[in-house]
Order: structure tokens, then C-alpha cells, then sequence
């Protein structure tokens, strides 16, 4: 009886551990969906005219050097735009519901 107890404890423990997992997956992916128009945005800064003459002028000394300026970063935007798209396959992957899922659809940025 002592290692039935022990084994189902056990795995209880494991199952409050994913619980909370996909739980929180679900949030950040809720959340993610809520931001998609802050994530439109920059999307457009990045790949416009814009981002390019800030770039140009930062590496021209014109930025104020205490200006925090990660988006400033040739990598930093793309690599975040490109996390964001990954987690739309991961939702897919995961067969999350689709009331849950980050798509290609709504993330319309995607490169």
C-alpha cells in the first residue's frame, strides 16, 4: 500500500507541474495575442525607413548614449519577431485550442 501511495504522490506531483506549465503557456500566448498590435508596430518600424535612418544616426554617435536603445540592435527586433513566430508553430505543434493559438493569420508580421 506505502508504494501506491508513494507512486501516485509521486505523479501528482508531476501533474501539478505540467498543469501549471501549459496553464501558463495559455496565458503568455493570451497575452501575446493581446499585444499583436504593438507587435504590428514595431514589426513596421523595423523594416522601415525609419529604424534605418535611427540605426544610421546611432552608429553615427547622434543617439544619446544613456537612451536605451536595444531596438536599436541589428539582431535584437529580428530575433524577437522571429521568437514570436516560432510560437505560433510551437502552439501548433502542441495542439493547443485555437482560441489559445498565436497563427500565422494573426500574427501578420511574420518574415
Amino acid at each position: 500500500m506505502k508504494k501506491q501511495t508513494e507512486r501516485i504522490a509521486y505523479y501528482e506531483e508531476i501533474f501539478d507541474r505540467l498543469s501549471e506549465s501549459v496553464t501558463s503557456v495559455y496565458k503568455s500566448i493570451e497575452n501575446l495575442e493581446n499585444l499583436r498590435p504593438q507587435i504590428d508596430e514595431l514589426s513596421a518600424y523595423y523594416s522601415g525607413k525609419q529604424w534605418k535612418k535611427d540605426f544610421a544616426d546611432d552608429e553615427a554617435g547622434k543617439i544619446p548614449q544613456d537612451l536605451k536603445r536595444g531596438v536599436l540592435s541589428e539582431d535584437g527586433v529580428n530575433n524577437l519577431l522571429d521568437d514570436i513566430s516560432a510560437l505560433g508553430a510551437v502552439s501548433d505543434i502542441l495542439n493547443l485550442p485555437a482560441d489559445k493559438k498565436v497563427t500565422e493569420k494573426s500574427v501578420t508580421f511574420l518574415l
